[in-house]
């Protein structure tokens, strides 16, 4: 799977070759089909693969599939918020990042400066 490619044809290809590999006559345990699908996953989706394996979810490969759709689909709207925000703050320019202001009410006392002896 590249950076950029949606989760469900890629899903949809590996639960096509599990299929034909039981065709073949190696059969694999769900567990088995599970763990090839979220290994050729994108790091993206680390966190995804951390959730399902910490709540030892027993799910077929169509569940994990609408899972992982949803997850994507999350992952798409929280991209295009941040990237709503990071425009949202460009066009400010550089307003109140000038000469910091002395503070008249600090006054550094000559004390407070350790001098090596």
């Amino acid at each position: 799977m590249s950076e950029g490619s949606l989760v469900c044809p890629h899903v949809i290809k590996m639960i096509g070759y599990i299929q034909r590999l039981e065709i073949l006559g190696f059969v694999m345990d769900v567990e088995l089909s599970m763990d090839i699908v979220m290994q050729s996953l994108l790091d993206s989706f680390s966190q995804f693969i951390l959730n399902f394996n910490m709540n030892a979810m027993e799910k077929t490969l169509s569940e994990l599939l609408r899972l992982l759709k949803t997850m994507e689909k999350d992952m798409t709207k929280f991209k295009l918020v941040l990237l709503v925000a990071a425009a949202h703050g460009k066009g400010k320019g550089k307003q109140g990042r000038g000469k910091a202001k002395a503070n008249p009410k600090f006054k550094r006392k000559t004390q407070d400066v350790i001098k090596p002896t």
